[in-house]
């Protein structure tokens, strides 16, 4: 066999693209029912990543809704877009005629970037279509951790939740004929921040083919939100959530 001239061989290999590696799973998590709720909903907790052949577990906090990167590195600063859904509020689910939100779809923007090799700093504005048809948006600062021979990788660190005066109107506000069928004093609302936690993240690799996720989160509510009477009557400043998957990691060959 007639081997390539060095120039050609690296040719060759600079074509080559590098494997991707997917980690797809499912499981369950537990979530309040709807913003400021003192009930959970038990749901389905997909988990899809992927990285290529070669490079570290991706890093993807709890609470990052999906995303595509527009411009900047994975690893640098990028902005990109991304979308997240919020399910809908029944007068039923909070026991009161407050008012019902329905199934929102929230389109947006994010921006992120890397402080060093383990802080990750990230922000998203989004704009509810449908349901409460505001802007609503989140801070978040993650601490990352890895493990040795790249087993495991965990975020863990502080949130800001952010929503215009809509947004908290319709949750957290009592128009003066809700305040006359519920009994509740009338609440107005304005922008800010309504809530603030955080949350941990792991993704933990059992074997070359099977790894396991998990997550938990807490927000208490702030300001508006958790001055409002649904939320004192009806509701909880406390808002947790958890999340367990099993995922399986196969390779394609590009």
């Amino acid at each position: 066999m007639t081997a390539l001239p060095a120039s050609a061989q690296d040719m060759v290999r600079e074509d080559d693209k590098p494997d991707l590696q997917f980690f797809v799973g499912l499981g369950l998590q537990v979530r309040p029912s709807f913003p400021g709720a003192d009930s959970y909903n038990l749901g389905p907790l997909p988990v899809i990543r992927v990285r290529r052949e070669g490079e570290p577990l991706p890093i993807r906090s709890p609470d990052q809704n999906t995303a595509f990167r527009l411009l900047g590195k994975r690893d640098g600063v990028s902005v990109g877009g991304t979308f997240n859904f919020q399910s809908a509020r029944k007068e039923k689910d909070v026991g009161a005629p407050v008012g019902n939100v329905g199934f929102t779809f929230e389109p947006g923007v994010f921006a992120q970037g890397f402080l060093s090799d383990n802080l990750r700093l990230r922000a998203e504005v989004r704009r509810g279509i449908g349901g409460h048809n505001a802007f609503v948006g989140d801070v978040a600062a993650d601490y990352v951790l890895r493990g040795a021979d790249d087993r495991f990788v965990a975020t863990i660190g502080p949130r800001v939740r952010l929503a215009d005066a809509r947004y908290n109107r319709r949750y957290f506000g009592v128009s003066l004929d809700r305040a006359v069928a519920t009994g509740l004093p009338a609440f107005d609302t304005s922008a800010g921040t309504y809530a603030v936690g955080a949350t941990v993240g792991l993704l933990y690799r059992f074997s070359p083919r099977w790894a396991g996720y998990g997550y938990a989160g807490y927000d208490r509510l702030t300001g508006d939100a958790a001055r409002s009477p649904i939320t004192r009557a009806y509701g909880s400043r406390d808002q947790y959530s958890a999340g367990i998957a099993l995922t399986y990691n196969f390779i394609v060959t590009r």
